[in-house]
C-alpha cells in the first residue's frame, strides 16, 4: 500500500541550526526507505534572519517545495517564526513551537514593535499546538544550541522512525565533541 507525503517545514532564525536540524530528519526519512526531498531559504540567516526547511518525504515525492495550507508538521525554533509560517499549516497539522522569542532588527533599534499575544494568534490557526521549552531543556543539558535536537526529539514522538536510525543519523550529522549532549537533548525532547 502506498504511503502517503508527509510534509514538514522547519522555521527559526539564522544561527538556530534549522538546517542541520532540516538535514538530519531528511537523512532519517532516507534511511527509513523513503524518497525525499528538502528545500531551505536561507534568507538573511548570518544576521538572525528567518530561515525555513521544507523536508517532505513518501514513496515518491516530485517536488521539495510545500504549498500553503499542506504542512503536516511545522517545527518553530521562536515564537515571531511560527507566526509568519502558520500559514502553511494543515488546518489538523501539528504545531511544535520552542516558547521562545528572539527580537528581529528592526524591534531592536525601535523602528517596530514585537507582536502581543503570539500565542493566541496561532491558537487561532492551529488547533494542535506543542510547545516546548526546548531553550531551556538544551541549557540544562550543557549546550543551548542543542534545542534543534529537542525539537526534533518531540517531532519524532508523532514519526513512525526506528530510534536507532534517529541515533545513527544525529551521530554522523552533529560534531563529534557534542554528539553526547545531542543524543541527550534529542532524548529529553521524545519525554518532554
Amino acid at each position: 500500500m502506498p504511503r502517503s507525503i508527509t510534509n514538514i517545514l522547519l522555521v527559526g532564525v539564522g544561527g538556530q541550526g534549522i538546517l542541520l536540524a532540516s538535514e538530519i530528519l531528511a537523512k532519517v526519512a532516507f534511511q527509513e526507505g523513503y524518497d525525499v526531498k528538502k528545500s531551505e531559504v536561507h534568507g538573511m540567516a548570518q544576521r538572525g534572519g528567518s530561515v525555513s526547511s521544507q523536508v517532505r518525504f513518501g514513496d515518491k515525492v516530485y517536488s521539495p517545495l510545500i504549498r500553503k495550507g499542506e504542512a503536516d508538521f511545522l517545527l518553530a525554533s521562536e515564537k515571531l517564526e511560527a507566526l509568519r509560517f502558520i500559514g502553511y499549516l494543515k488546518k489538523k497539522g501539528i504545531l511544535i513551537l520552542n516558547n521562545l522569542e528572539i527580537f528581529p532588527l528592526m524591534v531592536n533599534i525601535g523602528k517596530e514593535k514585537y507582536p502581543k499575544d503570539i500565542l493566541l494568534h496561532l491558537k487561532k490557526r492551529s488547533s494542535q499546538i506543542v510547545k516546548i521549552e526546548a531553550s531551556k531543556i538544551a541549557e540544562d543539558v550543557g549546550n543551548a544550541k542543542a534545542f534543534n535536537l529537542v525539537l526534533l526529539g518531540k517531532l519524532s514522538t508523532f514519526l513512525s522512525f526506528e530510534s536507532s536510525t534517529w541515533e545513527k543519523v544525529i551521530r554522523q550529522e552533529v560534531p563529534s565533541h557534542t554528539i553526547e549532549v545531542n543524543l541527550k537533548a534529542f532524548e529529553l525532547g521524545r519525554t518532554n
